[in-house]
């Protein structure tokens, strides 16, 4: 996903490039929080919980 994050950002609005760094960014500490079988916070449907950083990357979309 990060490669095709890559390519599409030449023909793009500045608002969107800084956007796609941002999802960029969450992505990638998403994947380091993983490999060190870490848990981030985030919030799901108005509730802030803990998650298993795997468990979130099971629900990103495959590349």
């Amino acid at each position: 996903m990060l490669n095709k994050l890559d390519k599409i950002a030449d023909n793009i609005s500045f608002s969107e490039r800084i956007r796609l760094g941002i999802q960029k960014a969450l992505i990638k500490l998403a994947h380091e929080t993983a490999e060190k079988n870490g848990t981030l916070v985030v919030k799901i449907n108005g509730e802030i919980k803990e998650v298993a950083a795997k468990d979130l990357l099971n629900t990103l979309p495959k590349e």
